[in-house]
Order: C-alpha cells, then structure tokens, then sequence
C-alpha cells in the first residue's frame, strides 16, 4: 500500500512507529522500498555521501532531481520525500514554491523538506497553498553549518529549546505534515513530539519521536572515518563489498574466472571451420 501524508498521520495517532530512510539512486530505492520501509528521503546529504562534498551546501536543484527522479522510479509504495537544497528557497517566496514544484513535477517526489523554523513558515504557507506537502527540519540543520559553527547540538539551553518548540508550533501552524528533528536532546524532542499533532521523524533526537530516519550508507557500514552518536550500524556491508571486490581481482589476475560455467559456447563445428578461413 502506498504510504502517504494521511497514512503517516495515522501511524503518530496509533503509535506505530514512521521508519525513513535515505536513498539517492534506483537500484537502492528498490530494494529498500522491497522491505517495507516508510517514507524515502532524497537528502541533500548525497553531496557527501553521493558527490564527495564536504557538505550539503554546494548540492544544486538539478542535483536535487536528478537523484529524486532515479529514486521515484525505484520506489512503488514509500512515501518519496526530496529535501530543498540550499538556497533554492530562502531568496523568495515565490522562488521556493517554484522550485518546490519541480522537485514534485521532475522528480517524482511525494513531498519537499525544508530547514529553518519561524522564518520559513512563509515559504511552507505558501508550498502548502501550492497543493505541494512539507516537511520541516529543526534542530541541527545541515544548511546552517556556517552560522552554527559546526555540526552541534542544538537546544541544550533554555532559551534555545524554547525557541526549537515555539518553532515547531509555528511550522505546524503554517502547514507542514511532518517535521525531522535532528541533533537535539532526546527529551526536549519528547516534549516536542507530544505537543505536536503532526509526526516527528527523529535523527540523533531519541526514541520519543514518531519514528526515525537514517542516512543508509551510515546505517549499513558504507561510510568510512568519523561515525555520528546517534548511528547504528545494522549491517557491514562495507566489508562485504570490499572482500567480493578483492576477490574478484583475486580471480580474474589468476585466471579463474570467468570459469566454464561464466561462458557462452559454440559449436566446434563452426569454430573449425572458422580456423580454416583464418
């Protein structure tokens, strides 16, 4: 059945926890839709994990579809969401509806997210008037590295985990369906979770949330170098593919493979006949 806003509405009120992952191309999209997973998100993150940045910022719209458009054709029941790279909706309103609606028309996208609280709740208002759903992000936002100074935890004070729930409170207000909390306390996200009628989707926010997303490169052991907290490694794939790689150029130097059961053959016949000629 195909997951939408409506259906992850009902999973918060029944308590039936929203799972999301990553995804930025067709073959992963497939299989990770194949599992049952709820809700996909083309993050901007594919400038690091996808095009080698050293982070989000340099991700374009065309990036952006790019990958949406790849992972929408892998997935048949997640609900697809495509996060809005930077600055392709804090210039304007009406900029950010267009470019909203691109990832939603050329990308096959179910739903954009956005980063930022109160001053964003005009761009949500007006996706939102444009038949087009939004999902906010609050707490560490990718996007605001610069000012943040860094990838840190955000609302460990007082006055800041005010402002991350009065934040919430207005995204809500402007229409957003749903809302990522990332990079904050486990119970200022609990807090949150419960004033909130929408779902939250946690990332390094607890299991008070709604439900949780993970980059899946981090979640399967592809990455390599420095591991967030809040990651959990399901699975080592990373090794798996490094030793089937390994021993594919074991074997192919050795001669071993293709072995007889890798080949095509011919009649005899038409190769004798072909040794004449030659």
């Amino acid at each position: 059945m195909k997951n939408t806003v409506s259906t992850l509405l009902k999973q918060k009120q029944s308590g039936d926890k929203i799972t999301m992952l990553t995804a930025y191309d067709y073959t992963t999209a497939k299989i990770i839709d194949e599992c049952g997973v709820n809700a996909i998100l083309i993050g901007d993150s594919l400038g690091m994990v996808m095009l080698g940045y050293e982070n989000t910022l340099p991700v374009t719209m065309e990036d952006m579809i790019h990958h949406t458009a790849a992972v929408s054709r892998g997935a048949e029941n997640a609900f697809i969401v495509a996060d809005m790279p930077f600055m392709s909706y804090q210039v304007s309103v009406q900029e950010a509806v267009v470019n909203a609606g691109r990832l939603i028309k050329e990308g096959g996208a179910n739903a954009v997210k956005l980063e930022g609280g109160a001053e964003v709740c005009d761009q949500i208002r007006a996706i939102v008037n444009a038949s087009i759903p939004v999902v906010a992000h609050l707490g560490l936002t990718p996007q605001s590295v610069n000012a943040f100074g860094g990838f840190k935890v955000q609302g460990k004070s007082l006055d800041k985990a005010k402002k991350l729930i009065d934040d919430a409170l207005m995204i809500q207000e402007a229409g957003a369906c749903a809302v990522v909390l990332e990079g904050i306390p486990a119970k200022l996200a609990d807090i949150i979770t419960k004033k909130l009628f929408i779902p939250t989707i946690g990332i390094g926010a607890g299991n008070g949330c709604d439900g949780q997303v993970l980059v899946y490169q981090d979640m399967l052991g592809l990455n390599t170098g420095h591991t967030a907290k809040f990651v959990k490694r399901f699975a080592e794939v990373g090794a798996l593919m490094r030793h089937g790689i390994s021993d594919y150029i074991s074997e192919t130097k050795s001669g071993v493979f293709p072995s007889e059961e890798h080949t095509y053959a011919v009649d005899d016949d038409v190769i004798n006949e072909l040794m004449k000629e030659c």
